[in-house]
């Protein structure tokens, strides 16, 4: 009747939940190590202040980037810029930031980017990833689709925003990812497919015609026409980095909140 204890009344479930609790503690300050190792330190969001809790030796953690661009290690002398242009709703901790600028601009709220690595993304065998189409690795578009290049882009305010002048291809997952638009002043930018309707290509328009000649068009109801003209460009014409994929797709996606004052507003 004993036989399951260990020594006096100590038995095998109390030594069970021992062992766990003490191998959860051990996870908990191991994760924490790790992540300072990593470049997430804890700072302070009214100060910007690192705190000082040593859970490492100090020790960073390398990382190894592919394709021969050698090592990455996280310092701490390259936190992103807490003196962003708005100011807290209220006196709390947490509480959320009213842009004093233009959100889409500055990247606030929904429109916030990461400063990721300047560098395009590459494919398996280091190829850019995304690419205008011509320079792509032998993809199309279907011929039973709309080729779009030279279509009319619509934009929230139905004010025409510029025209279709090419189409940027994911060589890795085969798809499109961007849509090149030469605005009505001749500026070129890209704006995310995932934005976009196509119009007049419809499963229904094709089964049914009922009206001929229908209207193609492609519509990017994220920002206003005048907005356009304010979409980060590239630096250099044919690659885009991860950084600027980061500055458009947050650009287009804070549209849907600061576009225009009424997005902003409560629904009720």
């Amino acid at each position: 009747m004993n036989a399951a204890y260990i020594v006096g009344t100590f038995d095998v479930a109390e030594l069970a939940f021992l062992t766990f609790f003490g191998f959860f503690i051990a996870l908990v300050f191991y994760l924490n190590r790790e992540s300072r190792r990593e470049g997430y330190p804890l700072e302070d969001e009214d100060t910007g202040r690192v705190h000082s809790i040593k859970l490492t030796d100090g020790d960073k953690k390398v990382f190894q980037l592919p394709h021969g661009r050698g090592t990455y290690v996280p310092e701490d002398v390259a936190r992103d810029d807490i003196n962003v242009p708005a100011v807290a709703a209220f006196r709390a901790a947490g509480a959320p930031l009213v842009p004093t600028g233009d959100p889409m601009v500055d990247g606030m709220g929904p429109a916030a980017w990461a400063n990721r690595s300047k560098y395009p993304d590459l494919t398996f065998d280091g190829r850019p990833r995304i690419v205008p189409i011509a320079q792509s690795h032998e993809l199309i578009v279907a011929p039973n689709d709309p080729q779009l290049i030279g279509w009319t882009v619509i934009a929230a305010d139905k004010q025409v925003a510029g025209t279709v002048s090419d189409i940027w291809v994911d060589q890795a997952e085969h798809l499109i990812r961007y849509l090149e638009v030469t605005t009505t002043s001749g500026k070129k930018v890209l704006a995310p497919m995932m934005v976009a309707v196509v119009h007049g290509n419809s499963l229904i328009d094709a089964l049914l015609p009922i009206i001929q000649d229908k209207p193609e068009f492609v519509e990017i109801d994220a920002i206003t026409a005048a907005q356009f003209e304010n979409v980060p460009t590239l630096e250099a014409p044919g690659i885009i980095t991860r950084y600027e994929e980061d500055r458009i797709q947050a650009y287009f996606g804070g549209g849907y909140m600061y576009a225009t004052p009424e997005r902003s507003e409560a629904w009720i």
